[in-house]
């Protein structure tokens, strides 16, 4: 008896034992020997904590409509609240015309925005065979896909006449000349030839909205080109731009990659227009707020504000338990950095582990390191006494003197660490867990909330 006892409780050990393993495989960072790599998504061998997650779709969505509105408040003509109050002044025109094709108002009002910033008469080039209008359509487009009258010869005459004439009874005379023999000009056709467009696009993408948004930047056959490559054209845009890396999804990434026009990007910078529209409807003085904080190197004030983000006021204040020293694999700091008291060698912690993850992704790609850390935390006092004040497009108090912010140095080991650093740049502010600026020695970066939550 006491035997076959023995056998049983050596039998529901082997069980228990057996479930353990299981739950552990199931068990996200328990799970084996996996590894940090960054950029090869969660594996049986690997992990990564920013890969894409089909579950949080609408998360990546709105960190990249986010971590992409800088441009918009820094590139837009007269910048972005007189670019917003263009558009609103066209939401009468905008939302009738989606009303009539049953589309997304906000989705058209965006791509004035990003288009035209809400001016009908403006042209990409002096050649009008180029984009033009309020919704910037190609001539070829225009006449060959969406059914515009488009005489590009009689357009280009009237255009030259509007810049030599003084007239502006005159000049609107010849606007609305231009707009009968060349469609582009007119806001309302524009706007219909843009809807008709995001149809064909629907027809073409598997009726989605997010592809066809895409597309219109894009294009339709280079929209193909990159769901062939990933392997599923019924897919999210999502999950066809952050599932694919220099090393998982390879050649999707290349087809991507290879535009080097931002067309990749584009649907975030849609998200990005809707939002500052809706603010600028809700709360016009926020907008005002968000443009003065998007003033600060590649916007770094959003993700840090000055106000809200506890700074080091003196080099006694660094030494705090709230800082950590940079160390870590493929990242080391430089001769001069090393020289320099621990506290000034240390990062917040979110900080610190968002820069290794970096460090860990440009050596995954690019199969070099390590990365060189020129700069880490900083005192106010310490920047005021610094003959040279803050570096670079920085104004004291800088971002260094809340402890969120390093600096790489731009003395890169290869070509390919160059170019991986880069991919690593772009998708982090894509996650809107970064925002960084290129100086001529370094490349300053501010590390934002969102890594924190990401990464943990």
């Amino acid at each position: 008896m006491r035997q076959r006892r023995l056998a049983l409780l050596a039998a529901a050990v082997v069980v228990v034992a057996g479930a353990v393993l299981v739950l552990l495989g199931r068990g996200g960072e328990s799970q084996g020997p996996r590894r940090l790599a960054p950029g090869a998504g969660a594996t049986d061998t690997t992990r990564d904590p920013f890969a894409y997650d089909a579950g949080r779709q609408a998360d990546f969505e709105t960190a990249a409509a986010a971590g992409l509105s800088h441009v918009l408040y820094a590139k837009s003509p007269g910048g972005a609240v007189a670019t917003a109050q263009r558009v609103q002044n066209l939401r009468p025109l905008v939302e009738d015309v989606a009303r009539r094709a049953h589309q997304d108002p906000d989705t058209l009002e965006a791509i004035v925005f990003l288009e035209s910033a809400g001016r009908p008469d403006v042209a990409a080039s002096d050649d009008l065979r180029s984009a033009v209008g309020l919704t910037q359509i190609l001539a070829q487009t225009a006449t060959d896909l969406l059914g515009l009258k488009v005489d590009v010869a009689r357009s280009q005459r009237i255009t030259a006449q509007i810049a030599r004439s003084q007239s502006f009874s005159h000049i609107a005379k010849l606007k609305a000349l231009r707009r009968r023999v060349d469609e582009r000009f007119d806001p309302r056709k524009a706007l219909e030839a843009t809807t008709r467009y995001l149809e064909f696009a629907k027809d073409n993408l598997g009726r989605r909205d997010d592809l066809a948004v895409e597309s219109y930047h894009m294009g339709v056959g280079n929209l193909q080109r990159a769901l062939k490559a990933y392997g599923n054209a019924d897919i999210p845009y999502a999950q066809l731009f952050f599932d694919s890396t220099p090393v998982r999804h390879a050649k999707a990434w290349g087809v991507l990659a290879g535009l080097g026009d931002d067309s990749s990007t584009y649907l975030w910078r849609i998200g990005a227009a809707k939002t500052i529209m809706k603010l600028y409807r809700d709360d016009p003085d926020e907008v005002v707020r968000q443009a003065a904080l998007q003033a600060s190197p590649a916007g770094e004030r959003v993700l840090r504000p000055s106000g809200a983000t506890p700074a080091f006021t003196d080099d006694g204040a660094l030494q705090t338990d709230a800082l950590a020293v940079v160390t870590g694999p493929a990242l080391r700091p430089s001769q001069a950095l090393a020289a320099r008291p621990a506290a000034q060698r240390a990062l917040r912690p979110e900080a610190l582990r968002l820069l290794r993850y970096l460090a860990l992704g440009v050596r995954e790609v690019s199969k070099s390191a390590p990365l060189v850390v020129t700069s880490a935390a900083r005192s106010v006092a310490g920047e005021e006494r610094d003959t040279r004040g803050a570096f670079g497009a920085e104004t004291p108090p800088s971002a260094h003197t809340t402890g969120y912010a390093f600096d790489l140095s731009r003395a890169y080991r290869s070509p390919a660490q160059a170019q991986a650093l880069q991919f690593w740049l772009d998708r982090l502010t894509a996650l809107d867990a970064i925002a960084w600026t290129r100086e001529p020695s370094v490349i300053h970066v501010t590390v934002g909330p969102r890594a924190a939550a990401l990464t943990r």
